[in-house]
């Protein structure tokens, strides 16, 4: 399958057409065919001129390992060596300047206040990078978390990195610390003890926090989220006692604690409201076989469950359906989402939606403040995701440092880790109208969905097989020109072997 190396952009929200010609519409705005003009990919430019790969991407969890060889195994999700790709890094310094001796300031340090600091370093060496994290933890993986619930891992594998590395990089790491307001006017944010920093640049990577929603008795004792460390390490604490474990939300979190539980021989039961599991990244069908497969570790699954109340005393004894059954609990763990940690942002006068709103270059209202990860709202969308907070980190610390990377948004995907199984969802699964044209296999083992709109691939859901997985998400994310094989009608082993040849 030759490479597309022509590429049409839209004029009007930015949008890459890779292909002969441009499409008649931007499938992105619905821009006509004249507000496409031709446009030379840097990444792609660059790629040539830099054949060897810069960074490995692993084919389970899409966590990005920047070096020359990949890991002997993945950091985030235990996958091993083989089971990573090269990729072009698009985050590679694209400077060996020394850069600007200014005072840049990331807050927060998960994955993308990580990312920031190491692209900062990795384009500016002159630069004055200080961290500040309201944890007193190292920054570490929280993707870990369920593998260090389903005891795979344990506390020491968590740090990203170790504390040398902050110091042998001239990165002030700040734990134990909080913002408590940034003045963006006076280039100022204060701390926890009422201390000043000034900043040149400053980056908000402040995550999220778990949302609770409104169910009486949601505060008891014995009622936790799992975001923190700590949660972690409560979690498994409150375990070894616990007869009955309720996990309220069938999604990714609340699917691996629940399978990471099971295989430590305890008894869970998800609740989900919604009519199947993880309805934003599968269909009916496909949640269906997730279904059998986690009854087969011994998770018990409720689904259409609505919630009237938790019972106990002090501490949480039950979870009462609106149905009227009553299942047991001694611990509860919600996992039903999160909402930005974009007060901050709010009290600074900063435009804030959902998020803090953004633009192509993670540019947040302020001419000098950036915003990345979970915070951040792009377009519209607050991805919520390990690999775009990743992605998005990279770009912003590099445009803190003095460059002009933009971030042009991804394809949401969905793997998921402790279960035993292999899936991938990514990008749009479900048609919109009859100009999308649909391809699906559903075996007893397997399930697998392509999603096809003119010629291109928007969306995918392989459960229960990884054939193709790489070559799947790439030609959803490069836009991959399919119209050679769709002419044939194709079988999903067709598209497959065609993506994979």
């Amino acid at each position: 399958m030759a490479d597309q190396i022509k590429a049409f952009r839209c004029n009007v929200c930015g949008y890459i057409h890779r292909g002969e010609s441009s499409p008649d519409e931007c499938p992105v705005c619905g821009s006509p065919e004249n507000y496409f003009e031709a446009y030379t990919d840097p990444a792609a430019v660059k790629a040539e001129s830099q054949p060897e790969a810069r960074s490995w991407r692993c084919l389970v969890c899409n966590y990005e390992h920047k070096d020359e060889n990949p890991p002997g195994e993945c950091p985030v999700c235990g996958t091993p060596k083989d089971k990573f790709e090269a990729v072009s890094a698009p985050d590679a310094p694209i400077s060996t300047d020394e850069g600007k001796a200014e005072k840049i300031i990331v807050v927060g340090a998960g994955i993308a206040g990580v990312s920031a600091v190491e692209s900062i370093r990795g384009v500016s060496s002159r630069s004055e990078v200080t961290m500040i994290s309201k944890d007193s933890h190292l920054p570490y993986y929280r993707l870990n978390l369920t593998r260090l619930l389903a005891g795979e891992i344990t506390l020491d594998n968590l740090p990203i990195h170790t504390e040398t590395w902050y110091r042998e990089n001239n990165i002030n790491l700040m734990r134990g610390t909080e913002v408590i307001a940034v003045d963006p006017e006076k280039h100022e944010l204060t701390i926890s003890g009422r201390t000043s920093l000034s900043f040149d640049k400053l980056v908000l990577t402040a995550g999220a926090h778990p949302f609770f929603p409104p169910i009486p008795g949601l505060r008891r004792e014995g009622v936790t989220a799992l975001r923190s460390m700590e949660d972690a390490e409560f979690i498994l604490k409150s375990a070894e006692s616990a007869d009955s474990i309720v996990v309220i939300g069938g999604g990714i979190l609340g699917l691996e604690a629940a399978g990471a539980l099971a295989r430590q021989s305890k008894k869970v039961t998800v609740l989900e409201n919604f009519n199947w599991l993880m309805p934003r990244q599968l269909t009916e069908k496909a949640a269906y076989h997730l279904e059998n497969h986690l009854k087969k570790l011994g998770v018990d699954l409720k689904v259409g469950a609505n919630i009237q109340e938790l019972t106990g005393d002090e501490r949480v004894a039950g979870v009462v359906l609106k149905s009227g059954e009553t299942i047991p609990a001694d611990l509860v763990i919600v996992t039903s989402g999160v909402r930005s940690n974009s007060y901050l942002a709010r009290l600074a006068g900063l435009i804030v939606n959902n998020g803090i709103v953004v633009d192509d270059h993670l540019l947040t209202s302020h001419p000098d403040i950036y915003a990345a990860g979970d915070v951040a709202e792009h377009r519209g969308t607050l991805y919520g995701l390990w690999n775009a907070a990743q992605y998005q980190g990279n770009i912003a610390g590099m445009n803190a440092a003095g460059q002009q990377a933009e971030f042009g948004g991804i394809p949401r995907s969905t793997s998921i880790k402790v279960l035993g199984v292999d899936l991938l969802s990514i990008g749009q699964f479900e048609p919109e109208d009859g100009s999308y044209v649909l391809f699906e296999e559903d075996n007893a083992d397997s399930f697998t969905r392509f999603v096809f709109r003119d010629t291109h691939l928007v969306g995918a859901i392989l459960f229960g097989r990884n054939e193709g997985s790489s070559e799947i998400k790439n030609a959803i994310e490069n836009k991959t020109d399919f119209s050679q094989i769709l002419r044939k009608r194709p079988s999903v082993q067709d598209i497959i072997n065609y993506v994979v040849g």
